[in-house]
């Protein structure tokens, strides 16, 4: 049973063409954030707020986090930072679990695992992370990626859309494994 109150993010990231990435490499990153789901991937729970958009490279862009290629792991966590922002933007303390089918950015945004690429992205979602536990505190976990999991599934789905310069389909019409 889920808690009461808990609110979990669901993050992944996406590139076109993963290999001898670049600043012009697309990518894109996914937020789906649900209340009242018990993490098992049956979809329940509400959804509350879905988010996505580019891996933005150009550092004259005023969305600029610090990611200076297009790749999965500049994906990864540009959602890792756009679902601590949203953390920070709620009124009041919560219980947040952020969940990722990436170890490599979950355990790069805490400090478990040194970063040795993306060093100022890197600093940037450390920085979130370490201020979203001051105020409300937050965990992450795993979720095996491309199992049928509903949540991170629709996570996956925004952004390879997002990736690919696409609109996404609309949650009512989306069913997991569409991308």
């Amino acid at each position: 049973m889920a808690a009461a109150g808990v609110i979990r993010l669901y993050v992944d990231g996406s590139c076109l063409g993963n290999q001898n990435v670049d600043s012009q490499t697309p990518a894109g990153w996914g937020l789906v954030i649900v209340t009242g789901d018990t993490g098992l991937g049956k979809g329940s729970g509400e959804l509350i707020e879905e988010k996505s958009g580019k891996v933005i490279t150009d550092a004259s862009d005023e969305d600029f986090i610090g990611a200076e290629i297009g790749s999965n792991n500049t994906g990864e966590l540009s959602a890792f930072a756009h679902a601590l922002r949203w953390i920070l933007s709620r009124d009041g303390a919560g219980e947040y679990i952020i969940r990722t089918d990436s170890n490599y950015a979950g355990n790069i945004t805490d400090g478990t695992w040194n970063a040795k690429a993306n060093l100022a992205l890197v600093l940037r979602v450390r920085a979130l992370w370490d201020e979203v536990q001051k105020v409300n505190g937050v965990k992450w976990n795993h979720v095996r990626a491309h199992r049928g999991h509903r949540w991170n599934e629709r996570a996956d789905h925004l952004a390879a859309r997002a990736a690919a310069d696409e609109a996404p389909v609309p949650f009512t019409f989306w069913k997991p494994g569409m991308r």
